[in-house]
């Protein structure tokens, strides 16, 4: 496939040169005798590289490197100019070009510089390959899962991360919105700059103002020295106001002027100081009902709230809850040098079936308690803690005779609740494995395995 450059030049002599030397070496040329006509070929997808005279009437060559670097940062610009000094040579790398050629040039030199700035564009896009690819990777270790509810929520994350705008993760206590708030920064172009993270509601508000902003030496008693905020350790990178929803009333102004004027001011200082810093934001509770309590500023939500993630809480994510049980088995084990490395299949039952109200922070409580309880090579039932174990059981005593549960053994007893389930959905289904799957709240690989596991026959009295 040919390589398409533009080319941007006044003088229709030298458009016909250049486009005689390039389609002889094998390119193809689109010409544009002014700035604002080469504007309109940017959005050509093939667009490969760009050359530009550097005076031209109308918009000046470098406004319009700058507009193509805005525009197209993939595709390399090559300032051509008859003013062949340092200085606009300067000028136009300082505006965003790559290369420059200075009139009157041999065709081989055109070739070649054009020759190279393919190839550059050819490591862009490697370069923005590699770095979709480390994102993908960067995502999926720190949110892991496969449920639906997670997968929207990783779509969230992927959709927003590239961007500067404020985000307002919302949900219950435990489901790990600092996860995500740094997930975000993670995939984000602050990357390699600082993640800082600060408890709105752990600090004591006498002292909020100092740790977020910082103070100089004799702001208050016992300032012996200068002493950075966290807003300012942030610089570059991504401030996480967690639990935000606690911050008090004064500091909520002294914020949303930081969020608006993008500068702030250490206390006792009259130095106004720049804030390159993406916020991120976290809380369990309603602010919209704290604005109508008076309790939050609305004109501070509405800076917050640019784009809300809402993290769903556990018992949404049920295909979630073995991996999640693993990840963590496997992690504690290590911490502790415990070798412990699986949960029974009838634990795993158990734990599918708890509300767990505490979400993913109460399931990692409950597999290092289990961890510890266990005294042999892998965890079933009986290491469980006790509120799992008993509502695991409590929510399928209706279906069961006392007798019953009594005259057999935890284990057998659970997967005699879970045979009659499965075959109940079956029956309810006509057979139909996905429909029962969606039913009971699993993944159709699941009930496969569940079904393989109590050798449960598939036969014609489902049809």
């Amino acid at each position: 496939m040919k390589r398409t450059v533009l080319v941007v030049d006044d003088e229709q002599n030298m458009q016909t040169v250049i486009r005689m030397i390039l389609e002889s070496a094998g390119y193809e040329v689109m010409l544009a005798d002014n700035a604002e006509a080469g504007i309109a070929h940017l959005t050509n997808p093939n667009l490969d590289v760009v050359l530009s005279d550097l005076r031209m009437p109308g918009m000046g060559g470098e406004e319009f490197i700058r507009i193509c670097r805005l525009e197209r940062p993939d595709v390399p610009v090559i300032v051509v100019t008859a003013h062949g000094t340092i200085r606009s040579a300067v000028q136009s790398i300082n505006a965003g070009a790559t290369d420059y050629l200075t009139k009157p040039f041999e065709p081989e030199d055109l070739e070649i510089t054009v020759h190279n700035a393919t190839k550059l564009r050819d490591i862009l896009h490697e370069n923005q390959r590699l770095k979709e690819t480390v994102s993908e990777v960067l995502v999926r270790p720190r949110l892991i899962g496969i449920s639906q509810a997670l997968q929207r929520l990783l779509d969230e994350v992927r959709l927003v991360a590239p961007y500067r705008t404020s985000v307002l993760i919302t949900g219950e206590s435990g489901t790990g919105k600092e996860l995500v708030a740094r997930t975000i920064h993670e995939n984000s172009p602050r990357c390699p700059y600082p993640w800082v993270a600060i408890n709105c509601s752990a600090i004591p508000h006498d002292l909020m103002e100092s740790e977020l902003f910082g103070y100089v030496k004799g702001a208050f008693t016992g300032a012996v020295q200068n002493r950075l905020g966290r807003l300012e350790q942030a610089q570059g990178g991504t401030l996480f106001l967690d639990e935000i929803g606690d911050l008090a009333p004064a500091l909520q102004a002294k914020l949303l002027r930081v969020l608006q004027e993008r500068e702030f001011s250490p206390v006792g200082s009259d130095q106004v100081r720049s804030a390159d810093v993406r916020f991120l934001a976290a809380t369990n509770r309603d602010l919209k009902e704290l604005v109508r309590q008076g309790k939050f500023r609305e004109d501070l939500l509405y800076r917050l709230d640019v784009y809300n993630i809402v993290v769903p809480p556990l018992r949404e994510r049920g295909d979630d809850i073995e991996l999640l049980a693993e990840y963590f088995l496997r992690e504690i084990s290590r911490e502790t040098d415990k070798p412990v490395r699986r949960f029974t299949p009838e634990a795993v039952q158990v734990l599918a079936r708890y509300p767990w109200p505490g979400n993913v922070r109460e399931l990692r409580n409950a597999v290092e308690r289990s961890l510890l309880s266990c005294r042999g090579s892998e965890i079933g039932p009986r290491d469980l803690p006790e509120a799992v174990r008993g509502a695991a059981i409590s929510g399928q005593t209706a279906g069961c005779t006392g007798d019953r549960a009594e005259n057999q053994d935890l284990d057998s007893w659970l997967a005699d609740v879970e045979r009659r389930a499965i075959l109940k959905a079956l029956e309810d289904c006509g057979g139909v494995q996905v429909h029962a799957a969606k039913r009971l709240g699993i993944s159709e690989r699941s009930l496969w395995h569940r079904i393989k596991k109590l050798n449960i026959q598939i036969n014609r009295r489902f049809i």
